[in-house]
């Protein structure tokens, strides 16, 4: 089977040491080498690991990985012959190992295994393509677009008239970039829609009037967007994205809306048109937000939690409609005992 993913190199277990600033256990063999991550269950000698859950001590004591980062209170528990490194963040410490290990799995590369211009692609006369930029076989990119050194543009992707794209950034297979200013580093999966219509009609008894959508798209720096998301063109005021952002697949950001720094925005999230998120802001899969919805810095909304009005910073909010998470809470519990209480009432045959 192919390895789609190999490793650039392997690291010394002092190096991963270096790197995490993990402390470990007496008798470590510090120049053992690591080339791979794996679970606990399926890992092997030149394996790094890790468990921070007690859920899975029984897969610590019978484990044969090289390494494996625990947090304090687990390193008893591991077998003698095993390689422990002592963490309060193991997760956190394997993700950086990982990305050592990894770099070609952080962002989409060519699909053509290429460098500069593939022959299919077609690049407008007018475009400015700096030095160092790839364009895969049959990319298009349009009139007075402008793309800036180190950043891919992969196969089938489709870059718009006036379209600007910074440096080190990545457009996966597919993607569609219209009415856009895209900052630096940042990395746009395969299949996005980006700067098409915003969902905008007057309705009216003779048909449904289109409004235009006549507003761009901007996208800060460092911001990674998942496969097939959406991010429709402002009809009225730009869409924002803030910079560090994270967004996953499929999410639908519409028309207006702005978006703070550093979210973090899952799958299946549909935030409707000039509604207003701030930094920090976390949400959870398919939650939704209806039109012109204030959400305030470092909310948390939980998911599939839906809401129709606005959410002060810090608030952490779950169901549909969206409360406080503790007063929603406190309703399931009531509901659970209220069920419990009617299903003795009918087996002492008081509830009929």
């Amino acid at each position: 089977m192919p390895d789609f993913f190999p490793t650039s190199h392997e690291l010394t277990i002092r190096e991963i040491v270096a790197l995490t600033r993990a402390v470990p256990r007496l008798g470590v063999p510090l120049d053992r080498r690591i080339g791979n991550i794996a679970p606990l269950d399926t890992a092997r000698a030149g394996d790094i690991t890790y468990l921070d859950n007690a859920k899975y001590l029984d897969a610590l004591a019978v484990t044969r990985a090289g390494a494996c980062l625990v947090v304090p209170r687990f390193e008893g528990a591991a077998p003698n012959n095993l390689a422990v490194l002592v963490t309060a963040e193991p997760h956190r410490a394997f993700v950086a190992v990982a990305r050592a290990l990894f770099p070609s799995a952080l962002r989409p590369s060519s699909l053509f295994g290429g460098t500069g211009r593939a022959r299919s692609a077609q690049v407008h006369a007018s475009a400015h393509v700096e030095a160092g930029v790839t364009i895969d076989p049959l990319a298009v990119i349009g009139p007075d677009a402008e793309i800036g050194a180190g950043t891919l543009i992969s196969a089938g992707a489709v870059i718009g008239p006036g379209v600007a794209i910074g440096r080190d950034c990545a457009i996966g297979a597919g993607a569609t970039i219209l009415h856009a200013l895209i900052g630096d580093r940042v990395v746009i999966h395969s299949g996005v829609r980006i700067g098409q219509d915003g969902f905008g009609y007057l309705p009216s008894p003779q048909g449904h009037q289109k409004i235009p959508q006549t507003r761009r798209v901007i996208i800060q720096d460092d911001v990674e967007i998942g496969a097939n998301a959406t991010i429709d063109r402002g009809s009225t005021r730009d869409t924002v994205i803030g910079e560090g952002t994270k967004i996953d697949n499929l999410v639908q950001i519409a028309h207006n809306v702005t978006v703070g720094r550093r979210c973090l925005i899952a799958a299946q999230t549909g935030i409707s048109g000039s509604s207003q998120v701030g930094d920090f802001v976390m949400m959870g899969g398919q939650v939704g937000l209806a039109d012109h919805v204030t959400i305030g810095d470092g909310a948390m909304l939980a998911a599939q939690s839906g809401f129709m009005s606005d959410v002060p910073p810090g608030g952490r909010f779950m169901g549909s409609p969206a409360q406080p998470a503790r007063e929603y809470m406190k309703g399931i519990a009531l509901l659970r005992r209220l069920a419990r209480g009617g299903k003795r009432g009918t087996r002492d045959g008081e509830g009929e």
